[in-house]
Parts: C-alpha cells; sequence; structure tokens
C-alpha cells in the first residue's frame, strides 16, 4: 500500500502557480546566426511536441531565424535530454522539457548520463498543464462519484491505462486511489496515443489524459470526461467539474519548459525567456493553449528553475511511496 500521509504531503507541495507579469521584447539583444532547434523526447501529435509547435512557431519571427522542432524520441524523453546535454551552449540548441523529463526521471532512472538539474539552464516556463479522467462509453458511470462508488463495489476490477510506470499519469491516478480509496489495475503502456487508443477500442476502462490528447475523443463521444485534475474548471471543458468536487483536496498539475545546455551564456538565456515569454502570451498562442486546457505561463529563468526545484523534491518522494521504478 502507498503511504497515504507520504503521498498526500507530497502532492500537496504542486500548486498551480499564479500568472507572471508580461515581459516586453528587448530592443537589442542576442539573436541566433543560424536556425534554431527545439528538441523533443516523445512522437509527434503529444501534448510535449504540440506545446514546442506553438512556441516554435510564434518566436522564429522575433529571433529572426526560423525554430525546428525536432522529435528525437525514446527512453521516456531521455534520448532527447542527453541529446541537448550533450549539445554546445550556443544558443541554438534547446530541450521542451516536462516535469516527467527534467523532475521524475532522475528518480526513476538509476544511471542516467546526465542530471536533469546540473547539465541543463532552465530558460523559460511555457505553461501549466493538467489531465481529465475519461472513461470508456459503456463502464455505468457518469461522475466521479460514481466511478468512486463502482470502484469501490469492484476493487481491482478497473483497468488504468497510463503512458508508463512513473508518469505523470500513472502518479494522477495513483494519487486518485489514495484520496478516494479505491484501488485499479495499472496497465503501463509506451506513451499516452497507445492508452488512448485502448480506451477507445474498449480494451482500457479509464485513463488520466492530457486534455490535449483527450478533446478530440471526448467530443465525438469515443470516450466520457468525468473530471479534471485542476481545482478549477477548464475553459475548454466547461461542464465537467473538478475531481476535488467529489474528492476534497485532489489536484495534480504538470509543466511544460524550455531548457539548454550547462553554462549557456546570461545574454542568451535573457533573450531567449523574453522572447519565449512574449510569444507564450501573445494573444494567439495564449488563446490555443487555453483552449488545449493548458495555463500558459511564461516567465524567465528564476521561475523555470524555481518549479524545477520544487518538482524534483515532489517527484523523489512520489517515486519512493509508489515504489515506481524504469529500471
Amino acid at each position: 500500500m502507498i503511504n497515504r500521509r507520504a503521498l498526500l504531503s507530497a502532492l500537496g507541495a504542486m500548486p498551480l502557480l499564479p500568472a507572471l507579469p508580461v515581459l516586453a521584447q528587448p530592443a537589442s539583444a542576442w539573436r541566433p546566426d543560424r536556425p534554431v532547434r527545439f528538441i523533443v523526447g516523445f512522437a509527434a501529435g503529444g501534448s510535449t511536441d504540440t506545446s514546442a509547435r506553438l512556441v516554435a512557431n510564434a518566436i522564429g519571427g522575433p529571433l529572426g531565424q526560423p525554430v525546428v522542432v525536432e522529435n528525437r524520441v525514446g527512453g521516456a524523453g531521455n534520448i532527447g535530454s542527453e541529446f541537448v546535454a550533450r549539445s554546445a551552449p550556443d544558443g541554438l540548441t534547446y530541450v521542451v522539457a516536462s516535469v516527467g523529463t527534467h523532475a521524475t526521471n532522475q528518480f526513476l532512472y538509476k544511471s542516467l548520463p546526465f542530471h536533469v538539474a546540473n547539465d541543463f539552464t532552465p530558460v523559460s516556463l511555457v505553461l501549466i498543464s493538467a489531465a481529465v479522467v475519461v472513461v470508456k462509453p459503456s463502464l455505468p458511470v457518469r461522475d466521479v462519484a460514481e466511478l468512486i462508488a463502482y470502484a469501490r463495489a469492484n476493487p481491482g476490477k478497473l483497468n488504468m491505462g497510463t503512458s508508463g510506470v512513473g508518469g505523470t499519469q500513472h502518479f494522477a491516478g495513483a494519487l486518485f486511489e489514495e484520496k478516494a480509496g479505491v484501488t485499479f489495475t495499472h496497465i503501463p503502456y509506451r506513451g499516452g496515443a497507445p492508452a488512448m487508443a485502448d480506451l477507445v477500442a474498449g480494451r482500457l476502462d479509464l485513463v488520466f489524459s492530457p486534455l490535449a490528447e483527450t478533446m478530440s475523443f471526448i467530443q465525438s463521444g469515443q470516450v466520457r470526461a468525468l473530471g479534471v485534475t485542476r481545482m478549477q474548471r477548464m475553459p475548454a471543458l466547461p461542464d465537467i467539474p473538478p475531481i476535488a468536487d467529489a474528492v476534497p483536496g485532489y489536484e495534480f498539475n504538470s509543466w511544460i519548459g524550455i531548457f539548454g545546455p550547462a553554462r549557456l551564456p546570461v545574454p542568451i538565456v535573457r533573450s531567449m525567456s523574453e522572447v519565449i515569454t512574449a510569444g507564450v502570451r501573445s494573444p494567439e498562442v495564449s488563446r490555443r493553449m487555453t483552449d488545449l486546457g493548458y495555463l500558459p505561463m511564461g516567465g524567465g529563468p528564476e521561475e523555470m528553475a524555481e518549479v524545477q526545484r520544487r518538482d524534483l523534491a515532489t517527484m523523489e518522494q512520489l517515486v519512493r511511496v509508489t515504489g515506481a521504478s524504469a529500471d
């Protein structure tokens, strides 16, 4: 059994950050003389890739160079992260990171060839994200309270798909189990997309999935949304209540940010942070991210570093109390 007090204490340290003041773009600052690369450690179409492309499209003009999104898939994002960690600190290569790649993986893998904090330079926080618990339409539940009642009457019989052991979907589900007093059978996949495909096909019962990866299935009626992991309703799903309405205190959020290699010069960090922040907060990008269920942020390297520091401590605790391991 998961240690209830340790788990709830760890997850209680994951609040949403308030919106930061808008940063003006500098009149004169560092600019790249060649195309910039955003490295994504996951396949095209997922939430990290989608966010990377939104930001890349927004900042190419202000930078004066195209920003190319390059997918280097494998190792739960570690292949892409290692590539950036070993890249020259010249301002041309960045990793689009998540709480999974740049907090959780440090503790899931015993022998990473890099350190997620020491071998990178924080540049900018991009967004805070949440998830939605969705079930197959044939499951006889219409809301979170009914899901809890059904799970308690059928302990261990509901199959919960996730993007893999130790991922945010796993931890979101584990927190729900602990706080709601239910037990699911965890079915880990190699990514959220195959888990969602099996849910749509009726081979799974439920998934805690990022809204960006789930919205089309919700809209088409292929899955049924029961609740969101934020404390507030999502603008993209105004009729779906927070899980916390039925499970007091439940909240689970994630993030996406931009990191460069270690020893990235300060002028480059500042310039890139300001351009990224302006891009994220532009009306078009902000609206699109909100529609996908994200909370657009932006912000400097200090904000990104603080979020990472907080979640390194939180995820170390979560990995320990859940027993999750990638080895």
